[in-house]
């Protein structure tokens, strides 16, 4: 089953970049990632195969980053299309299910709210 790791990184330029690197470096492949900053640090939530937790674990320490959290998370496919989250939330509830932690993941694009879009639009232009 999938792993959620929560991490917590200083709120500036590069922290991001360093973190990708150092699991790419590991060969830890994300499946998932969500990141929220507040009061100038950076709260980030990584989901990794089962397989990969160890050695996400010790790329992250390796490189001073401390694993404040880790836990099994569910990881499902959901449609492209209005109403598909809703869909699944109501059965978890019908069930009985607290949700507690949720974000979209996929193979396909990176979301990224950043400080100056001019600056980011023409960092990534062309990719």
């Amino acid at each position: 089953m999938p792993k959620d790791l929560m991490v917590s990184l200083e709120d500036r330029p590069g922290q991001l970049a360093m973190l990708g690197e150092t699991l790419g470096t590991a060969k830890v492949n994300l499946l998932g990632a969500c990141a929220i900053t507040a009061a100038g640090k950076g709260t980030i939530h990584l989901v990794v195969d089962d397989k990969a937790v160890d050695a996400a674990k010790r790329a992250l320490q390796g490189a001073g980053v401390w694993v404040q959290g880790e836990r099994e998370v569910l990881v499902k496919k959901i449609a492209d299309r209005p109403g598909a989250l809703g869909k699944m939330a109501r059965k978890l509830a019908a069930a009985g299910v607290n949700v507690d932690l949720l974000y979209l993941a996929t193979e396909t694009r990176a979301v990224f709210g950043v400080n100056d879009m001019v600056k980011a639009k023409k960092a990534l232009a062309g990719r």
